[in-house]
């Protein structure tokens, strides 16, 4: 029987520049070694310097993935126009207080971009502070970066980046009469942090090879290139951000690497003097520093806390020697953030898979949770301005209850609903049913497996499925409500989220069982996930069509390796599947700061053949495929471009179907995509066109 879903038409045909390499005694070819611009630094800064050759491949195979999918114009304008009533077009956060203002951000109707606003605490007129529209006016990209307002309330620091490349270049507008003073400071990670009397400011600067590198101080009026360096670092394996406390005496510079933190911290009313250690670092020593007011908090997995405890720490000498227990190490109960307050110590924390807020009283030392009912949601802190106040803002929603912000009365336990997301095309929980469900891995763990689907879709294999996966880094994929999916959901599809190792959804050992050595697990869950959804009777494997990102990309390239059969379609966004190039290329911008995560190879013959394994690029062979759609963005410095390109291109070389490989690049984006939120829907609409076309649906 002839497969109609996609048009039979030529694909590109990449050329085939053989590259040898030997590492360890080992050797491998690369036959796509040429699509890496040797130029990509200028690259990202300028798409315009990109090699022709390297420009002519791309543009084909965008119009290659552009003719395979004409047929479906029609079904993405409508998935678009779907998608975007449910969002309430001029929307605006619940401003947070500040002093004598209120600070938020909105929308206005057919607006890409937010505008940043303030209003007085007592009452009267909005201020648009910055509007992100009139901003992005004229650019093919625009994103904004961190937004801070400063002590006195009369300037605003502001970052942007127009490539894609998240180089951000720092401004500094002043409120009274809302222009931007001369000061310009490029090549930032995009945010920064006031001094106390609004006179300068602390930014983050990147090197040429996109790390951040330096802090800086910056004063007001003076050329950035005079700025005083605050601090190196000269490890390319640590990140690093600075960043400042509410009280505003404290600015803190944190660096890491993805098993090992250090901070440094300086007393914000003498910017001039040298950040002092905390305590220094330690290869698999974690810790996070909080603010307490008379004291630090300390957030660390010290003396074998793998789920973390908190301590305290004086502020004149909070070495690690002074700390003292507040919170004892509890295993199972992941604590992931702790916010001081004046009279409150606050924690999120994940228990049974499941997120919850413990109010903790400074004085007394009573406990108490704020907790929800349902299988499966999403918590979250939401932040605040103010040291000194009595109230919490959190925020709720899960994959049937739209987003919920609430205020929370810390002595009181009084909880108050600000707002409820809004769906102007209506929405009725009712109608949905959510669920949790658990996957037996392999070695026997269970997989937490969130679900939506509508209460009348019927659950006899026939539904289609869209599966979500990532597994790395410790990010757990929170089970919170999504307007978009249920474009897929309301036309009969069970929407899915794996949650697999590498992920914290279990606990820190969920996470340490998916990294390095261990990283099999990531894969071999999602496709036990899969295949649960099956002998549930949810769904049927040519009906599942996988989806994952960056890292979450890298699991769709292994399980199309690993169990093709298992899945009708795989969707692969900006997926990094050339791992092990990558991880032996110390000049890109995040492998030194990756072996933690991923190992050396450069370094350990062992790591070598452990990334060898799975590494997506490396494991493609002569057998049927799925179709598959990978998505990239040119100026990506995170999965860089070529990633994807040399995937597609060997893909199409070896596998032995007749299903389309799909390569869709944006030449003027980076590893988020576009970066207005309706062109982003345009996007999404794209990747559901092609979900709906795999499993034969038309409209």
């Amino acid at each position: 029987m002839t497969d109609t879903r996609f048009p039979s038409l030529p694909a590109p045909s990449a050329e085939k520049r053989p590259v040898a390499d030997t590492r360890h005694g080992i050797s491998r070819v690369d036959d796509y070694a040429w699509m890496r611009a040797d130029n990509w630094q200028e690259v990202f800064q300028d798409p315009s310097v990109l090699d022709p050759a390297i420009r002519r491949h791309l543009d084909a195979e965008n119009a290659y993935q552009q003719a395979l999918m004409a047929d479906t114009e029609a079904l993405r304008a409508a998935l678009f126009a779907e998608m975007k009533g449910r969002i309430k077009e001029d929307d605006s956060s619940v401003p947070m207080k500040d002093g004598p203002f209120a600070y938020g951000s909105s929308f206005k109707t057919g607006g890409q971009q937010p505008r940043y606003f303030r209003t007085p605490r007592d009452g009267g007129p909005e201020q648009i502070l910055l509007d992100g529209d009139a901003e992005a006016e004229g650019r093919a990209y625009f994103h904004l970066g961190g937004i801070d307002h400063s002590r006195d309330h009369a300037a605003l620091l502001w970052g942007y980046d127009d490539k894609g490349s998240e180089f951000y270049t720092l401004k500094v507008r002043d409120l009274a009469s809302g222009g931007d003073h001369a000061d310009v400071v490029a090549g930032t990670s995009g945010s920064g942090v006031w001094d106390p009397d609004a006179k300068g400011f602390f930014y983050t600067r990147l090197d040429e090879n996109h790390r951040p590198s330096k802090i800086f101080h910056h004063r007001l009026g003076d050329d950035a290139a005079a700025d005083r360096l605050v601090y190196e670092e000269l490890d390319p394996g640590f990140f690093m951000n600075v960043g400042g406390t509410r009280d505003g005496r404290w600015i803190f510079i944190g660096i890491n690497d993805h098993e090992t933190s250090e901070y440094r911290i300086l007393d914000a009313s003498t910017p001039l003097a040298e950040p002092k250690l905390v305590e220094a670092r330690q290869n698999g020593l974690q810790y996070d520093l909080e603010e307490g007011g008379d004291c630090f908090f300390v957030l660390t997995n010290a003396d074998g806390a793998r789920d973390f405890k908190v301590m305290r720490a004086p502020l004149d000498d909070p070495r690690r020697a002074n700390w003292t227990e507040i919170v004892a190490h509890e295993p199972g109960r992941l604590i992931l953030s702790v916010v001081g307050f004046k009279d409150f110590l606050v924690r999120l924390e994940r228990k049974d898979s499941l997120p919850r807020i413990v109010v903790r009283d400074r004085a007394s030392g009573a406990e108490h949770l704020i907790a929800f009912d349902e299988e499966a949601y999403s918590l979250g802190l939401a932040g605040s301005y103010e040291f000194d106040t009595d109230v919490l803002r959190f925020s709720y929603s899960s994959m049937t209850t739209p987003g919920q912000v609430f205020d929370y009365d810390m002595r009181t336990h009084q909880r108050v609903l600000l707002k409820t997301q809004e769906v102007p095309s209506g929405h009725d929980p009712d109608a949905y049913v959510t669920r949790r469900l658990m996957a037996p891995a392999p070695d026997g763990e269970l997989v937490p497996i969130s679900v939506l689907h509508r209460a009348d879709t019927p659950l006899d294999g026939s539904a289609p499925c869209l599966l979500y996966g990532y597994g790395a880094y410790g990010i757990a994929i929170p089970a919170s409500f999504n307007t978009n999916c249920l474009s897929l959901v309301d036309r009969g599809f069970v929407y899915a989220i794996a949650h697999i190792r590498g992920g914290k959804d279990k606990g820190y050992g969920w996470y340490e069982d998916g990294k390095r050595g261990k990283k099999v697990n990531t894969f071999t869950d999602f496709i036990a996930a899969a295949r649960h959804l099956v002998g549930k009777g949810l769904t049927a494997h040519e009906r599942i069509v996988a989806q994952g990102g960056s890292a979450g990309g890298m699991l769709m390239g292994a399980i199309a390796n690993m169990a093709p059969e298992a899945f009708g379609a795989v969707i692969a966004e900006v997926p990094f599947v050339d791992v092990l190039t990558t991880m032996l290329d110390d000049t890109l911008p995040l492998t030194p700061p990756e072996w933690p995560e991923w190992g050396n190879p450069i370094a350990s013959e062992t790591d070598y053949r452990t990334i060898a394994a799975y590494s997506p690029v490396d494991n493609v062979e002569a057998k049927a495929y799925p179709p598959i759609l990978a998505v990239a963005g040119l100026t990506d410095p995170r999965v860089t471009y070529w990633e994807p390109a040399k995937w597609v291109a060997k893909l199409r070389d070896l596998k032995t179907d007749a299903n389309p490989v799909l390569f869709k690049i944006n030449m003027d984006a980076g590893h988020g995509g576009a970066s207005g939120r309706f062109s982003r829907l345009e996007e999404i609409a794209f990747n559901y066109a092609f979900t709906l076309k795999a499993v034969g649906k038309s409209e």
